[in-house]
């Protein structure tokens, strides 16, 4: 007689961790007809020419596997970025990595740096895949907290979350989901502590382009002294608004270049070399390009912010990225922010999502994050209907 089948479990920290907000929030998008600005994507697509030149490459017989590290075009087209936008100095068949999107490109780094027992410094509000990948590979997360409404960097608090075991820092400027750009002093006080301690840094600089309000981004990796602690993190995604392309890249020193690549082996092996070597040909573009990638998003931002503080939201500064957060607290609403962000996604046809989705405790409960990476006439329309749902809410009281 067979005794009783017992079934082993899978992973536990992925069994627990769930389904990503913005896939949830996303599908209830789609269930309810809301207009989404909950997800950060664009809603038209990138250049017409890298398009094109993704086109032409899937024709001319180089469709099999790649360089693991990526194709020529691509790793020199990342170093002359480095180069002309930062003066960051970085050798193309030794330090550049293309990666399958930055999510892999991170996730290949942290593996890459990380040994069981190692301890890491976040900075919440986090994008939600930092935690989970430092929890996989055993290493212990030091969690620093910036605060609405300005997300000024608590140095004292950033200063105690460094000791012994501290292996490096995880830098995400300009940041997902505050807007924050960190500043040069900043920086440097940031570089002061990674020196002392010896750590490195991986940074998540995925809307380096997406800056405004006459701020400029600045890479810790071009500071004296951090470029052989660093590892930059691009992506085409946002650069060229082709996030379903997930292409990222990896800038980092030769040592550890070498070790990344060895994660992205083991998690992606290598990315479709079309659109590799279009986006090549996006990193190419003139500067004019990225300008105006930069004052049109400005302008979006304005023009939602301005909308959603007509409505009665009290509307956050965001200086970089695809998003705004608005407090929603003044509304009225009786309820926390995944209540609202549902409520408004099934009432009011707008999807959002809840800041406290960005912190793995305690969190806020009374802020939601806006895209703004949108159609003009789509984020209009987006506050027109909250408008005209919370004026219908306020007759009814």
């Amino acid at each position: 007689m067979y005794g009783v089948r017992r079934v082993k479990l899978p992973n536990q920290l992925l069994d627990n961790i769930g389904t990503t907000i913005f896939t949830i929030m996303s599908a209830l998008a789609v269930e309810h007809g809301a207009i989404n600005l909950g997800q950060g994507f664009p809603d038209t697509d990138g250049p017409a020419d890298v398009i094109e030149a993704a086109a032409a490459a899937l024709r001319d017989g180089r469709n099999q596997y790649p360089p693991l590290t990526g194709v020529a075009e691509l790793r020199e087209a990342v170093a002359a970025a480095n180069r002309r936008f930062y003066g960051i100095e970085a050798d193309p068949a030794r330090e550049v990595v293309v990666t399958s999107g930055a999510t892999e490109a991170i996730t290949a780094s942290l593996l890459a740096l990380l040994d069981p027992g190692d301890e890491v410094v976040l900075i919440e509000p986090l994008y939600d895949t930092y935690l989970p990948v430092v929890q996989l590979v055993g290493a212990t997360a030091r969690l620093v907290r910036l605060n609405p409404p300005d997300w000024a960097l608590p140095r004292a608090e950033l200063a105690a979350a460094f000791g012994p075991k501290t292996k490096l820092l995880l830098l995400n400027s300009p940041m997902n989901p505050t807007g924050k750009v960190f500043t040069r002093e900043e920086l440097g006080f940031i570089a002061d502590l990674l020196v002392k301690h010896d750590c490195y840094a991986v940074c998540d600089e995925v809307y380096e382009h997406l800056v405004f309000d006459g701020l400029q981004h600045i890479p810790l990796m071009s500071l004296p002294g951090l470029r052989e602690r660093c590892v930059r993190i691009g992506s085409a995604g946002k650069t060229f608004s082709l996030t379903g392309w997930k292409i990222g890249y990896v800038t980092a020193p030769a040592r550890l270049a070498g070790v990344i690549a060895r994660a992205h082996q083991n998690l992606t092996f290598t990315t479709p070399p079309n659109l590799q070597r279009a986006v090549a040909v996006g990193l190419a573009k003139d500067d004019a390009y990225f300008a105006s990638l930069a004052s049109d998003l400005a302008a979006k931002r304005d023009r939602l912010s301005e909308g959603l503080r007509r409505i009665g939201f009290g509307v956050l500064p965001s200086h970089g990225s695809y998003f705004v957060t608005a407090d929603f607290a003044p509304l009225g609403f009786n309820g926390d922010d995944a209540d609202f962000c549902r409520h408004i996604t099934e009432h009011a046809k707008v999807a959002a999502i809840p800041v406290s989705a960005f912190y793995p405790g305690e969190a806020p409960r009374h802020y939601a994050r806006f895209a703004f990476c949108k159609r003009e006439a789509v984020l209009d329309e987006a506050v027109e209907r909250l408008a005209a749902h919370f004026a219908a809410r306020r007759a009814a009281e």
